[in-house]
C-alpha cells in the first residue's frame, strides 16, 4: 500500500521521479553520472509499468511489477550485471519512498535477491587462501612485504586502490584498525587480526623508508598493476588456477565472513558499500556453496533422475 503526499499530487509521475531524484541526489552526494542512470532505469521501468496499468506509476509499484520488469529486461537479454544495477537503483528508490513515509512498504522484500543466472563473484576456497599466504618467500624483504599485502587484502577486504594508497598513519596498532579513504572520498574504519598486525610488524621492521606510504615505490606507493602482478605471482607458484585478481581476494574476505556467520549489515560496513543490495550478492555465494556441499555429501546428493 502506498500513502499519497501532497507534494507529488500536482506533477506527472516522469516529473516526481526527476524531482525525487534531485532530493535523493543531494542527499546520498550521488555524482551526476550516477543521477543519470539511475533516473534512466527508473523512468524505464515507469514506463514499463503504465503499459500494463495506466494507473500506476514507479511510486506505487508493487512486487508483482518489479519482478515483471526484471523478467523482462532478461527475455531483452540485458546481461546479469546490468540486470543487478537497475535492481539495485528500485531497491534504493523504495528504501527512500519509504523512508520518506511516501509509501509504507518495500515492494522488493519478496523479489528474488538475483536472477537465476547472475553471475556470482569469483572467490577463493580457505584453503586456497592458506596456500597463496604461505607463497611468498619471508626470508626476503620483498617477501614480507608482498606477505603483508596479501594479509591485509584478506584480512581487511580492501579494494587494491584503498591498499596501494595506505599510509602508515592509517593504521591505529593499539586497536588493530586503519582508516580507509573509499569511494565517493568516504572514510571508514576497518578492523584488522593479529596475523596481519605481526606481518604489519616485520614489514615496519625491514621497510627502510621514510615514505608516507605503507608500500612505497619510487617516490609514491605501490601500483594497481604491482599489486595485480603480486597476487599473480603467488596464485602461480601455490598452484591456484584461474589465476585470481587482487579483487577476488575481497571477495573471499566476505564470502568467508559470511559463511561463518556475520551479519550481512556488518560486512557491508567493512566492504564500505553504499546499498546493502552490492553486498547480497555474497549470500549467493553462500548459498551455492550450501548446495555444492549437499550434493557432495548427502546420500541423496547425486541421485539421477530417470
Amino acid at each position: 500500500m502506498t500513502k499519497a503526499t501532497k507534494e507529488y499530487d500536482d506533477i506527472g509521475p516522469e516529473a516526481k521521479i526527476e524531482g525525487i531524484m534531485r532530493r535523493m541526489a543531494m542527499l546520498y552526494n550521488w555524482s551526476n553520472l550516477t543521477v543519470e542512470a539511475y533516473q534512466h532505469d527508473l523512468i524505464s521501468f515507469h514506463r514499463f509499468i503504465i503499459i500494463e496499468d495506466k494507473d500506476c506509476s514507479a511510486l506505487t509499484a508493487t512486487t508483482d511489477h518489479v519482478t515483471a520488469y526484471l523478467k523482462y529486461l532478461k527475455h531483452r537479454g540485458l546481461v546479469n550485471t546490468s540486470i543487478q544495477r537497475q535492481r539495485s537503483a528500485m531497491a534504493t528508490w523504495f528504501h527512500y519512498l519509504q523512508n520518506e513515509k511516501v509509501r509504507d512498504d518495500f515492494p522488493m522484500q519478496d523479489v528474488a535477491k538475483a536472477m537465476k543466472a547472475l553471475r556470482l563473484p569469483k572467490h577463493l576456497s580457505e584453503k586456497h587462501m592458506e596456500d597463496l599466504l604461505a607463497a611468498p618467500d619471508t626470508s626476503r624483504s620483498i617477501g614480507i612485504r608482498d606477505r603483508c599485502v596479501l594479509e591485509l587484502l584478506y584480512a581487511t577486504g580492501l579494494r587494491v586502490s584503498e591498499l596501494a594508497s595506505l599510509k602508515v598513519s592509517n593504521f591505529n596498532r593499539r586497536q588493530h584498525t586503519l582508516r580507509v579513504i573509499g569511494k565517493g572520498n568516504k572514510e571508514r574504519e576497518v578492523p584488522y587480526g593479529e596475523e596481519s598486525d605481526i606481518w604489519l610488524s616485520r614489514w615496519l621492521d625491514v621497510r627502510n623508508s621514510d615514505s608516507v606510504y605503507l608500500f612505497p615505490s619510487r617516490g609514491s606507493h605501490l601500483t594497481r598493476q604491482t599489486l595485480w602482478q603480486c597476487v599473480n605471482q603467488y596464485a602461480k607458484q601455490a598452484g591456484i588456477y584461474p589465476l585470481p585478481s587482487p579483487h577476488v581476494l575481497r571477495h573471499a574476505f566476505a564470502t568467508h565472513l559470511l559463511n561463518h556467520g556475520a551479519d550481512l549489515r556488518v560486512v557491508q560496513t567493512l566492504l564500505g558499500h553504499e546499498n546493502i543490495t552490492t553486498t547480497e550478492i555474497y549470500t549467493h555465494v553462500s548459498q551455492s556453496q550450501l548446495h555444492d556441499e549437499v550434493n557432495r555429501s548427502h546420500p541423496m546428493g547425486k541421485r539421477k533422475t530417470s
